[in-house]
């Protein structure tokens, strides 16, 4: 490969798309590319895709037209989840050259032969089933912390998703390549890791292409703490009936592992977790939240949530409002339900309008904001540990504590990638905790 072309990449989605772009972009560096940001005129535009939301599809046509107006030359790869799920309809997309499905997007490099423009998108997609393999990937330098995937795919079915369809059947890393991949990523001097998945509380399930599960997510939990060197490990969005309390306890004693949960919960009715294919009722979800709060008093608990799904009368919203309302949490995802072909919720009845739907977000966002501010309001007063990120946003530096309370201090760029001890003494306008200064640097 030339070294003088230029390589830029865009990544919709979760933190497994942002770990997977990051282990695409290694390879387009080890062919001799240049990475550069979005923002800047490239050759390669790679435009990593999501398809969970209907807005989500929507956006790659504008990503698509701000790259060439960059480059109106560039070669244009779409590569991820909607990728897989309709690769002719982003191949039909105006500027697209390759459309790329979920086995052949980590070969991105060797489907470049030359970088002159097709006419119409050349497509290179599988049947998902033969998706059964696992690559491993991790993100680095692209933020202070690292997105390190453990897991892929999903053997859920729950009745709204389209995951399952565009990344497989579940499968995991090997215990071993997780912890090497863990070490390097310190080694880098990154001081937070994020462990991510489709499914992460499944991992071990696939670990050698088998079905059944050689080690479990507590074991992988427990290894990963004593990896020297890592000052922070997070774990990212696991379901209610896979966080065990073994793993809750242990998480309450870890000198690494932060005290932070992001739960799905999708409804506060058992009426419609039992519509989606759930696999687990409100109860399990209440234990999980009490059982949290009680090793861990000040651990923040985020939830993710879907208005508007069909059947959700106002009786049933109000029941999920008020089942939120009471429980004790920190923050709220809220998804607005759209329909996703071949997904059996499309064909059920009860069919709510949009401006209900919409109606009933901005309910849940609000109740969302409300949420968090009492929970950085619970912890003023309290001395805690803030790693700052590499931004400089309108003058300001921003981070988060152990627990993920947000705060912000003047700019200054030796902060960067830095832990310092704060004691959380205001909440600024804005609704992150305002730093006058920052206290003793305690970790390097």
């Amino acid at each position: 490969m030339n070294a003088e072309k230029k390589v830029a990449f865009y990544t919709l989605g979760c933190k497994l798309n942002f770990s997977e772009t990051s282990t695409i972009a290694r390879n387009f560096v080890n062919e001799g590319f240049e990475r550069v940001e979005f923002e800047e005129k490239a050759d390669v535009y790679v435009i990593n895709t999501c398809s969970v939301t209907d807005n989500a599809d929507k956006r790659f046509k504008t990503i698509v037209k701000n790259a060439l107006k960059k480059n109106e030359d560039a070669y244009l790869i779409a590569v991820g989840c909607y990728a897989q799920l309709k690769p002719e309809e982003l191949a039909a997309v105006d500027g697209v050259d390759l459309v790329l499905g979920a086995t052949e997007k980590f070969n991105v490099t060797s489907y470049i032969n030359d970088l002159t423009k097709n006419d119409i998108g050349e497509v290179h997609s599988c049947e998902i089933s033969e998706a059964d393999f696992y690559v491993g990937s991790y993100s680095i330098g692209d933020r202070t912390r690292a997105f390190l995937k453990v897991q892929d795919g999903c053997d859920y079915k729950c009745t709204y998703c389209t995951i399952p369809l565009a990344r497989g059947i579940s499968r995991s890393d090997t215990l071993q390549n997780v912890i090497d991949n863990a070490i390097e990523i310190s080694s880098k001097g990154i001081k937070e890791i994020v462990l991510t998945g489709v499914n992460i509380g499944d991992y071990g399930k696939g670990e050698f292409g088998n079905k059944k599960h050689e080690h479990t997510f507590l074991e992988l939990v427990k290894e990963l703490d004593k990896v020297a060197g890592i000052h922070r490990l997070r774990i990212s969005s696991i379901e209610p009936n896979l966080l065990k309390d073994e793993t809750i306890d242990f998480v309450s004693k870890s000198s690494s592992f932060v005290p932070h949960f992001h739960i799905p919960l999708q409804s506060g009715s058992d009426e419609l977790l039992k519509k989606m294919k759930r696999r687990y009722l409100k109860n399990t979800y209440t234990n999980r939240v009490s059982r949290i709060k009680e090793v861990m008093p000040n651990a923040c608990i985020g939830v993710d949530v879907i208005v508007g799904f069909p059947g959700e009368t106002e009786e049933l919203f109000l029941e999920t409002y008020n089942y939120l309302n009471d429980l004790e949490i920190s923050y709220l995802h809220v998804f607005t339900y759209s329909e996703r072909p071949n997904t059996e919720a499309v064909e059920m009845d009860g069919v709510i309008p949009k401006k209900v739907r919409a109606k009933r977000s901005k309910m849940l966002r609000g109740l969302s904001a409300k949420k968090r501010r009492a929970f950085y309001e619970s912890q003023l007063g309290n001395t805690l540990t803030v790693l700052f990120e590499s931004e400089n946003k309108e003058g300001y530096i921003h981070g988060f504590t152990e627990n993920y309370v947000k705060v912000k201090t003047p700019w200054n760029p030796e902060l960067v990638n830095t832990l310092h001890e704060i004691t959380l003494t205001e909440i600024d306008e804005d609704g992150s905790v305002r730093l006058n200064f920052v206290e003793e640097l305690v970790k390097n």
